[in-house]
């Protein structure tokens, strides 16, 4: 890529953090190993926006293979957002996408950004901007499994969050958060792991703080809820399939005693919920039990 790959709100957060990088592993193209990795996953990541701009946090599953690469900046995905998904009316060619492959038993996790240039009734294309690898880095293994029942149950349109909602935040040791920016070259939406400690998502309220543990220096996620505050959490209960699915804005806390609190906090960052969803049965696969990365391990958790 020509200069820096990273736009000003990731130049922003990385001087507030004070921290950076080259951003040496981002490219305009996927290499031929990231190609070959998308083409082997079951699951498949991903941030669309709603009509108001807001990003929606989902999932798209399948048998491997459904995901292909017909060239270094094509993706073709044979499979659509669930009907009940909140997301699924949002996926339209010509807006932006933001794709994050994780292979949960390796631990090895790729992200690609770009635009949907196609839809038809089996799945869609996407023109990728932006292409690069993360590390494994509090990733928690388990190993999925088919199991008969078909994807898509039934859908709860939550307000605030109730028990049921506190207690699968509670004993998550990963979510995924979706943000937006406006620089469309470089794709314009980004969706991200976050991992750690059962209990490392904070709960007060309506109110989420989420730590933010040393990473890559890239501070994507960051660098977009700086210039624009919107995001949404995507939650998956392991065990059964069952997705949570919120939406709300977010306020970063670069420093101070709360930090401090936190063992590996480097920033907190707060999700004031607005909106959500619980979605049943939303993925055809149960799991195995988790074995917490070595980076997990040392992390600390909310009292």
């Amino acid at each position: 890529m020509d200069g820096t790959p990273f736009h000003p709100g990731e130049l922003e957060a990385q001087a507030l953090a004070g921290a950076g990088s080259r951003g040496a592993g981002i490219r305009d193209l996927m290499p031929e190993q990231h190609r070959i990795f998308f083409g082997q996953l079951p699951l498949l990541f991903a941030a669309l926006g709603d009509e108001t701009g807001h990003p929606i946090a989902t999932v798209l599953s399948g048998e491997p293979g459904f995901i292909r690469s017909p060239a270094p900046t094509t993706l073709s995905i044979r499979a659509l957002p669930a009907l009940d998904d909140p997301a699924a009316l949002h996926l339209k060619p010509g807006q932006p996408i933001g794709l994050l492959g994780l292979e949960f038993p390796t631990r090895r996790r790729n992200r690609a950004n770009g635009l949907i240039t196609a839809r038809d009734p089996g799945g869609f294309s996407v023109a990728v901007r932006q292409s690069f690898g993360n590390c494994a880095k509090y990733i928690q293994a388990r190993t999925p499994q088919a199991v008969e029942h078909a994807a898509g149950g039934s859908t709860e349109i939550i307000s605030q969050l109730d028990d049921a909602a506190r207690a699968l935040i509670r004993r998550s040791d990963t979510f995924f958060v979706a943000s937006t920016s406006e620089v469309r070259k470089l794709g314009g939406l980004d969706i991200s792991h976050r991992g750690g400690r059962p209990g490392f998502v904070g709960i007060d309220g309506e109110v989420l703080s989420v730590p933010d543990f040393a990473g890559n220096n890239y501070f994507n996620t960051l660098g977009n809820l700086l210039r624009d505050p919107r995001a949404s959490l995507l939650f998956i209960d392991f065990e059964n399939g069952a997705m949570l699915q919120l939406q709300g804005r977010v306020e970063i806390v670069w420093s101070g005693l709360e930090v401090t609190r936190l063992t590996g906090a480097e920033r907190i960052w707060r999700l004031h919920v607005t909106s959500g969803w619980r979605r049943h049965a939303a993925l055809p696969l149960h799991w195995s039990p988790p074995e917490p990365a070595a980076t997990t391990l040392g992390t600390g958790i909310w009292a």
